[in-house]
């Protein structure tokens, strides 16, 4: 039983395509279980809920501008066996971020510091924050561009 045409752009309208995406698997197994339509639609909005936390880190991790791939799972520490991993591990937990602590990580080019400054990021990401990755490059030409918008 797929949706009716109003109830799937009703669905869509109240941005629940979790319930959507569900609804016909749903039904049938509470055709086939007997279920109470309370119990049916606590079904139906578990679902929803569940596609939501799937979905929340990823669309703040797509957000925040981080290339793929650039966690602190990722970064090859063998590389630079003189950096601190528990400071960096440290880090992760996101505790700078409470004690309003700013952060800086520079480096010679190509030794991984965007990759280390992306992943404290991701962590955070992925703890619910809402998060932007951005290279000095890309900063300065922002600033740079917004002068020039008020100028």
């Amino acid at each position: 039983m797929s949706p009716s045409p109003e109830l799937n752009k009703t669905l869509k309208q109240l941005r629940l395509s979790g319930v959507l995406n569900s609804l016909e698997q749903r039904n049938r197994q509470a055709i086939d279980g007997q279920l109470a339509y309370t119990e049916f639609l606590a079904m139906l909005l578990h679902d929803e809920v569940a596609r939501r936390d799937w979905k929340r880190p990823r669309t703040r991790q797509a957000g925040a501008g981080f290339a793929m791939g650039r966690t602190l799972e990722t970064f090859d520490f063998d590389r630079l066996p003189n950096l601190n991993r528990t400071h960096i591990h440290d880090l992760a937990t996101g505790r700078y971020i409470e004690e309003k602590v700013a952060i800086l990580i520079a480096g010679p080019t190509g030794t991984g510091e965007s990759q280390l400054a992306q992943a404290p990021g991701n962590c955070a990401a992925r703890q619910g924050r809402d998060v932007l990755f951005a290279t000095q490059t890309r900063l300065l030409n922002s600033l740079q561009a917004a002068r020039d918008r008020h100028l």
